[in-house]
């Protein structure tokens, strides 16, 4: 079948929209049709390479928070069916790995089966235009586009009647984001929390931090608008830059540091762990989020107070959470109003607006950018 997508033809350039060729699921897979799909960062790093190495290299189409209807199934599966309404998890659970057996599906085998950009189920491309096949980035899922072929592996199942310009965000970054918060630093009642950045991510840690409990959550972003939001969902202080967060310890921890500190810059750098460091408490986490560049390869940190103050430093990717728990769970907590996803979508824009998207959220001016498919 026609359809039309968002590809990226080259590292540093536009997305280009236009026809593309897309053939039918096969064994293992299912065809969606499209009706929204988030704007995250990490397709930005798709364009200038920060992720080289881990993500196929173009051509290749973008998109991985995704929520669609699902149209036609391949041979064997049985998750799914015609008419079901999905959101696709941009990491796969295959349920039988090490760690998918181990309740970590957010580390399951199939993550890096997705980096070849091809169908994880046989390792060839289902998307083509200009007489190439077309590799798809983050996830292999082409959320930037009307339609997709995926795996199974990587749909949920949703009630029909959430929105999905809202329930696609679930792929990504409000999971990961409010996991980072709940599970992978495992913020306690009365906890000083600092969240680094926010954007997509960083706005759900705060909302993750406030619903554990956290008695401080200091939103820290240079960005005006952003530390205004940030304060619409939960944060109690805003700091313009780690330093300033530093400066003002005495009103926001009573210089005791903060027992967590959550990192969801747009690009993370050792230079900025270095700082988070100082920011922690004796005894405090760090947890790392966001994306580093591949290129950089090793950070620096007072390495004997790891040991002497006992503060860890820790990794988390899509918040330690897991697709079939976790998806399901925050959009009932959205639909009880426990959780803020409409303030999150600070603009929605068309296919064709995706480069101006991209462009606003680069300039600071959104939380979250939604495509919105007719």
């Amino acid at each position: 079948m026609k359809t039309t997508a968002a590809i990226l033809w080259e590292r540093n350039t536009p997305w280009s929209v236009e026809d593309i060729e897309l053939d039918p699921p096969k064994a293992g897979e299912v065809l969606v049709k499209l009706a929204a799909s988030g704007m995250c960062h990490s397709d930005e790093h798709l364009v200038t390479g920060d992720l080289a190495g881990v993500t196929p290299e173009p051509p290749l189409i973008g998109g991985h928070e995704g929520a669609g209807v699902v149209m036609e199934v391949g041979p064997g599966v049985t998750y799914v069916e015609p008419g079901d309404h999905v959101v696709f998890g941009f990491l796969p659970a295959c349920g039988r790995c090490y760690s998918c057996a181990s309740g970590r599906s957010n580390l399951c085998d199939m993550g890096a089966v997705t980096a070849t950009g091809l169908q994880i189920s046989d390792g060839t491309s289902r998307h083509h235009a200009q007489g190439k096949d077309l590799m798809l980035g983050v996830g292999a899922l082409g959320t930037f586009a009307y339609h997709t072929v995926v795996s199974e592996l990587s749909c949920v199942k949703i009630e029909k009647d959430w929105p999905m310009d809202r329930a696609c965000l679930l792929g990504c970054g409000v999971v990961t984001g409010w996991g980072s918060a709940v599970y992978a630093a495992e913020v306690q009642p009365g906890d000083y929390v600092a969240v680094v950045g926010v954007g997509g991510i960083g706005a759900n840690a705060v909302q993750g931090a406030k619903m554990a409990g956290a008695r401080v959550v200091a939103a820290i972003d240079p960005v005006e608008f952003k530390r205004e939001k940030a304060m619409d969902f939960g944060a109690t202080h805003t700091h313009s830059s780690m330093q300033e967060a530093m400066e003002k310890m005495s009103e926001t921890t009573w210089d005791r540091g903060f027992d967590k500190v959550i990192m969801t810059m747009g690009v993370g750098s050792g230079e900025a762990i270095g700082e988070a460091f100082w920011l922690a408490a004796k005894g405090g986490k760090i947890v790392i989020t966001n994306i580093h560049p591949t290129s950089e390869q090793s950070i620096t940190v007072p390495a004997s107070l790891l040991t002497l103050m006992e503060k860890q430093l820790v990794g988390s990717v899509f918040g330690s959470g897991n697709i079939r728990k976790d998806v399901p769970r925050l959009m009932e907590l959205y639909t009880q109003g426990q959780l803020d996803l409409d303030g999150l979508v600070t603009r929605t824009y068309t296919l064709d607006e995706i480069n101006q998207g991209y462009a606003d959220m680069n300039a600071g001016k959104n939380i979250r950018g939604v495509l919105i498919y007719d």
